[in-house]
């Protein structure tokens, strides 16, 4: 137990956030903390890295935090930096103090061995020290620090070259990339992560996935990214009704055994309502008859020493609870994008698509290659570069624009019904409350001002404007952006039953899933238009990758080249030539690490404790050969990986 709350109790002046919290992490857990926007989950987060307290902490003994021994908590945050005119790259390598200073003590070290001034103890000591020191050295990874760090720059979707701008120089929001990527760097025992996939594209999002699932430590992770938390977590807390249970396994397995539990517990409820209800009626019928006296107040006793079963309470999941129907019926052809020049100053991309009645068009792929752009050009905002689109006959489009509708100029001290009857000043007051109550905005929350308003209430506000004009021709970007699960999923099922046709960027590959009916993905400079949902893409882009890793492969002869075509066509022959690669580099490891160990007992030996110089060369041959062994073991986990989808 690396971690653990007791009891814990988390008020904001009079007002309760979570109570009687009990909170644990274990070894390498991957933990999910999920429920609705304001149930808490943030401030769980700041309570376990410190930036809060209990509001119980010295009332019970009981209460309280514990942890195993100094654990090293970091926590992501939004942030901006003091010192704008440093480069990214120095800002980034703050984190790495720890292994520079022993770099410098290992290197003044070394000029004091090749001076030879030393007398022997004091040599000793020396190299004894050195000996230390490069162990340190090899747990800060320090061949590998800078490295790795450049790696992670461009995957969260820089430039390389960046890294050499002041940091001043960079949006808030890049400046808080930066932030995480210093945070990740810095490997905490316990990493905290608040909405981590925000703002990130799809291929940044694989990335962290894969990063998170190896991370050698705990990670907790708030996030509203159903996909995201499958693929990694293995225990999921929800909060709810300001108390939080723990479940095993990811997100999926969470919603299964809720609703499973949930069952049960309605079940029980109702039994024991049942039973209750008959005997509270034989009471009734025979309290006054004077031979079953005994036997009523028996019966009376039962049920004072029940033990009530709680009626289950459930939210109401359809947090939209109107779905739209467009106002007319729009031909068949909705859309038709023929090689259009789309970006601002210079060309991002040349995008070619047509798009049917009906079709749920998802627009996916990497950071700025223009998919917001492109919606921006097909609603008329900026004009296209170059080529051409047309829009068919009878289509009303409506357009969402996630970044509009959560940073706006609309004045702050506006209600929300004030506001939207703005929008639409013929309506009467019962009309423009009833259309908000159809987006979950209660009585009293339609008068609740415009500043005060989420993220996620400022979205649901603004498609509550859009679908009121009962579109026929949905344009959303990245339209469950600040949505808690709950929201997204109300959404996945009105865009499900909308009759209309919809155009669609978004990062959630979960929502994607239960939405899209076909796919337009921006991918190495390419747009390519798939015609099936998001299970089926991604079938046919591994299908690709496969042959066309097939296809690089250089041939040693003749007979290996048509080995290679007929394993392409025999999938047995494929499998069983990948498990001949695996095969033969775990003999290199063990090859590796038989060298290595050697190389260790020559390092031990006392005979060359005054040879500085071999112990260098020997050191040098060891660190050369775990290098190897590293990229040898990358290169087995890539080659099972790629076992596993056959």
């Amino acid at each position: 137990m690396r971690y653990q709350i007791r009891h814990a109790l988390v008020q904001y002046g009079a007002d309760t956030i979570i109570e009687d919290v009990n909170f644990e992490i274990r070894d390498r857990e991957k933990i999910a903390v999920v429920g609705r926007n304001g149930c808490g989950k943030t401030t769980l987060l700041k309570l376990i890295s410190g930036e809060i307290e209990m509001s119980n902490l010295d009332s019970d003994e009981k209460s309280g935090i514990f942890m195993q021994g100094k654990q090293r908590i970091g926590l992501q945050k939004q942030i901006s930096f003091p010192d704008g005119s440093i480069s990214a790259r120095d800002e980034i390598c703050k984190v790495f103090a720890d292994l520079y200073a022993v770099q410098a003590r290992m290197n003044e070290i070394e000029t004091l061995l090749a001076a030879g001034k030393e007398e022997d103890d004091v040599r000793q000591r020396l190299l004894n020290e050195y000996a230390s020191l490069q162990r340190r050295y090899d747990a800060l990874s320090g061949d590998s620090s800078e490295r790795e760090m450049e790696i992670m720059f461009q995957k969260f979707g820089f430039a390389l070259e960046e890294l050499d701008r002041p940091i001043g120089s960079f949006s808030g929001g890049q400046q808080t990339k930066i932030a995480f990527i210093k945070l990740l760097l810095s490997y905490p025992d316990i990493l905290l992560l608040d909405e981590p996939t925000n703002h990130l594209d799809l291929p940044s999002i694989e990335w962290l996935e894969d990063y998170l699932k190896k991370y050698k430590n705990a990670v907790v992770i708030v996030s509203h990214d159903r996909a995201f938390l499958d693929r990694i977590v293995d225990v999921t807390y929800e909060i709810e009704y300001h108390r939080m249970k723990r479940y095993a396994g990811n997100y999926s397995a969470f919603v299964k055994q809720k609703e499973e539990a949930l069952a049960k517990q309605e079940k029980d409820y109702e039994a024991q309502q049942a039973e209750i209800k008959r005997l509270s009626e034989w009471i009734e019928k025979w309290k006054n008859t004077p031979t079953k006296v005994s036997a009523t107040r028996s019966k009376r006793k039962v049920i004072e020493h029940m033990e009530l079963i709680e009626k289950p309470r459930r939210f109401d999941t359809d947090t939209f609870r109107a779905y739209f129907s467009p106002y007319r019926t729009s031909y068949s052809e909705v859309l038709n994008v023929k090689k259009l020049g789309i970006g601002y100053d210079h060309l991002l991309s040349e995008v070619s698509f047509r798009l049917q009645k009906g079709e749920r068009l998802a627009v996916i792929g990497e950071n700025g290659m223009g998919k917001s752009t492109l919606l921006k050009t097909l609603v008329g905002l900026i004009p296209p570069l170059s080529g051409s689109f047309t829009v068919g006959e009878n289509v009303d489009a409506g357009y969402f624009d996630q970044q509009k509708a959560v940073i706006n100029d609309e004045d702050p001290t506006q209600s929300v019904l004030e506001n939207f009857q703005d929008t639409y000043p013929k309506l009467t007051n019962l009309e423009a409350r009833s259309a908000l109550a159809a987006f979950s905005f209660s009585q009293e929350e339609v008068e609740t001002k415009i500043g005060q308003l989420s993220g996620g209430e400022r979205v649901r506000l603004a498609l509550c404007k859009m679908f009121y004009t009962r579109p026929n021709f949905l344009i959303l970007d990245e339209p469950t952006n600040h949505m808690d699960i709950p929201g997204k999923e109300a959404l996945e099922k009105m865009l499900q039953s909308y009759t209309g046709t919809v155009l669609f960027v978004s990062h959630d590959r979960y929502f994607i899933r239960e939405v899209a009916t076909g796919i337009l993905d921006f991918t190495n400079g390419e747009v390519t238009q798939y015609p099936f949902g998001y299970d089926e893409y991604l079938r046919e882009k591994e299908k690709r990758s496969t042959t066309e890793e097939v296809s690089k492969t250089p041939a040693a002869a003749d007979t290996a080249a048509s080995v290679s075509s007929a394993e392409i066509k025999n999938p047995g022959k494929f499998r069983a030539r990948i498990e001949r690669k695996i095969e033969k580099i775990q003999g290199q490891i063990a090859e590796s690490e038989e060298k290595t160990r050697i190389l260790q007992e020559q390092l031990a030996d006392p005979a060359l404790a005054s040879d500085f110089e071999k112990l260098m060369e020997i050191q040098a041959e060891i660190d050369q050969n775990e290098k190897q062994q590293e990229d040898l073991l990358n290169l087995l986990v890539e080659t099972e990986e790629e076992l596993t989808t056959l």
